[in-house]
């Protein structure tokens, strides 16, 4: 089958890539539609998913995805087969603690989809466990279920701040994930603004009622209570620590990869701020928000392109201004 593959130097498609059979307790799927994260780039960049000792992801690129179950290991699980579905991305080999303290997503032996020890979804078909899968409702389309990953990592960070008052939240960075993560913020009781560099994108926050800024704009002085970190940058910490006041909180969904300047996080200590990593999310909000249309799904898309174009599709999103890429098969 076709595959977009990473062989640890470069991404390549992978024309006759070996057909992945579904284990027990696995389905095979096809995907309809595969969305293109800063992840992945950063992956072929030598990323290496936060693990210690992990060596750098080779194989099939990709975790963002709707697809449609056409096989399954067990035949206990046969009545998966012919659903729209979308997956966690984090699959559990076995229990372990952290798994029996309900921090699933963080189990010490886990596989990760496109990321860690697993074949991603950037192929004609690809293998996740059943226990992963959560059916797509028939009204919620392609184009929007494909989405539902990464607007649960947006949904995470509701689940992870307290809101006392009426704060004042900046998301720093207009990419990707910091316009998801404004649409789904902007429903808390605060003040909210994006910042970041491209005003054509800082323009999509005006259709949403949300107040925007350029970076160049913006003076830092230390005086926001919630500052979230979308812009996957190295330089995007330092630029928090500079916005946010003494005893705030500072929300890090950036990842960074070997090679980026190392980061002075004293200020961190000296002005007594919360530091908070934030990463996977709960897919019931997102298929939620997205059946109910709370969030622009449609404005955040800038290209469709072939499974087989994989390799330019990745230079695509790496384009300064690039929005979502999605690849069909």
């Amino acid at each position: 089958m076709q595959a977009l593959v990473f062989d640890g130097t470069q991404p390549v498609l992978a024309p006759r890539h070996r057909d992945p059979k579904a284990p027990a307790g696995e389905a095979l799927i096809r995907p309809l539609r595969m969305g293109i994260c800063a992840t992945d780039l950063a992956l072929c960049r030598g990323y290496t998913s936060g693990e210690s000792e992990t060596p750098p992801f080779t194989g099939v690129l990709g975790h963002e995805f709707v697809g449609v179950v056409e096989a399954t290991g067990s035949k206990a699980d046969a009545h998966w087969i012919g659903k729209r579905v979308v997956g966690n991305i984090n699959c559990v080999n076995a229990a372990c603690d952290l798994v029996e303290a309900g921090l699933r997503d963080h189990a010490r032996d886990r596989t990760v989809l496109g990321i860690l020890g697993r074949d991603g979804c950037f192929a004609e078909r690809f293998v996740l466990p059943v226990e992963n899968l959560f059916a797509v409702p028939d009204h919620v389309d392609d184009d929007h279920a494909v989405f539902v990953e990464p607007l649960a990592a947006a949904f995470q960070i509701l689940r992870q701040l307290t809101i006392e008052g009426r704060p004042y939240i900046t998301v720093l960075g207009d990419g990707r994930l910091g316009l998801l993560v404004a649409q789904v913020v902007n429903s808390l009781n605060a003040t909210v603004r994006v910042v970041g560099k491209h005003e054509a994108k800082l323009r999509l926050c005006e259709k949403w009622g949300i107040r925007h800024r350029l970076l160049s704009d913006v003076g830092l002085r230390q005086d926001q209570d919630i500052v979230i970190d979308c812009t996957g940058s190295a330089q995007g910490i330092q630029t928090a620590m500079a916005m946010v006041r003494p005893r705030g909180t500072i929300v890090m969904k950036t990842t960074t990869t070997p090679g980026d300047a190392p980061v002075d996080l004293s200020p961190l200590v000296v002005h007594e701020v919360s530091l908070i990593g934030s990463r996977c999310g709960p897919f019931p909000e997102a298929l939620q928000a997205l059946s109910a249309g709370t969030i622009d799904i449609a404005s955040l898309i800038s290209k469709r392109m072939k499974l087989a174009d994989g390799v330019q599709a990745l230079h695509e999103a790496a384009r300064p201004g690039a929005m979502k890429v999605l690849l069909t098969p």
